[in-house]
Order: C-alpha cells, then structure tokens, then sequence
C-alpha cells in the first residue's frame, strides 16, 4: 500500500512539476516596500468624510495602510501621536522609488497633495528605535481629510484687510 501511494505521489509530482511558471510584470503590479517582520497590510478606500485611523506601533504587531487613490483627487494626511520617536512615511507604489515621497520626520505632520495620476500610497506609521529602552511602541492617530479647505491666496498685488497696523509701512520717499 505504502508502494502505491509512493507511486501516485511520484507520477503527480513528475506531471504537475513539469509545469514552468512565469511571472508577468504589468503595470498594475504594485511594488511593496520591505515590511517589517509581524508588520500588515490593512487596505482602506478613500472616505467620503474625515476619517480617523488608530493604532499602536508595537514591533511585530504594526498596521500599515494600503490607499488607492484617482488622479485628481486632493489629500490631506494629518499624524499625530504623543510620542517623539513615532513617525510616518507614505510611500508611491507606483513610483520605482524606494524611498517615500513623504516623513513625518523631515516634512512635518501633514501631507497636503492633489495626485497627478492613478496611484495607490502605502501610510506606515514607525517608531524609531535608535536607543535602548524607549518602550515597545506608541499609540498614533492618522487623519485623512478627502474634501480639505482650498487654500486660498489673495491675488498677487492684492492683500487681505488686516484691520489697523500698529507700524504702519515705511515710505520709500522719506528714506
């Protein structure tokens, strides 16, 4: 019996291993970043309203969040976190680039950006662990606002009313 079932397992095994498997790279495979060990994916859709996403950068148990989003679509991404040592970088997966287009360590707490092509980001809140004995982690807070407030600059020549100024412009003539 033993024979028999060594044999089937041979002949399935010559059948079906004969088989060559190649992959085709299209463009609507999407190059992930190197995650770390214990990291996830969780996939979320542009909101319709504001959106508050919630967790914890614990090593080994992070989230990281997979955004689709259309060209022409305006962003803002706020983190927040009570942390020093918690960050993010979001990265273009459609971009050949390795290196995230924005941190939260070099470009503030808040991206703001109209997307210029179909495209998907990957948000991935971190903490630094440069020295010893700051913790396993911080809780962080992700804002993603998909309607934000046009900001608006008064035409060139132009300026808001101030209301009185308490020094008034120089004159060019009295100097």
């Amino acid at each position: 019996m033993k024979t028999l079932v060594f044999g089937l397992s041979l002949a399935v095994l010559l059948l079906c291993g004969s088989q060559t498997v190649y992959a085709v790279d299209t463009p609507q495979q999407l190059q992930l970043p190197e995650l770390d060990r214990g990291e996830t994916i969780e996939k979320i859709a542009l909101p319709a309203v504001l959106e508050k996403l919630t967790g914890w950068t614990k090593f080994g148990k992070g989230k990281v969040y997979m955004l689709p989003l259309k060209k022409g679509q305006h962003v803002r991404i706020t983190f927040t976190s009570k942390s020093k040592y918690t960050y993010m970088a979001i990265f273009d997966l459609s971009s050949n680039d390795d290196e995230s287009f924005f941190g939260t360590d070099e470009d503030g707490n808040t991206a703001d950006v109209t997307v210029n092509e179909d495209t998907t980001w990957l948000i991935k809140p971190y903490y630094s662990r440069v020295t010893r004995r700051r913790g396993l982690g911080a809780p962080y807070e992700i804002l993603i606002d998909p309607n934000p407030p046009a900001a608006q600059q008064p035409p060139a020549g132009q300026q808001k009313d101030q209301g009185p100024m308490l020094f008034p412009p120089r004159s060019k003539q009295g100097q």
